[in-house]
């Protein structure tokens, strides 16, 4: 997985696979969603991140 925070355009991007994205949806207002060919979810893209998350900037990985 790779998640990138880019303050210029203050867009958080998380990609789960590297297989192509064949469509992309915009489920609720900012948060798009990226599909394979299959349908399954290889990424997502949250628009005008600093308003929707408390600190894009930190990432806090905790494995269970």
């Amino acid at each position: 997985m790779k998640v990138t925070y880019d303050r210029e355009t203050d867009i958080l991007q998380l990609v789960f696979t590297s297989a192509p994205v064949e469509e992309s949806d915009e489920d609720k207002p900012g948060v798009i969603i990226d599909y394979d060919r299959d349908g399954n979810v290889v990424g997502m893209e949250v628009l005008d991140a600093s308003k929707r998350i408390e600190d894009p900037q930190a990432v806090c990985l905790e494995i269970a």
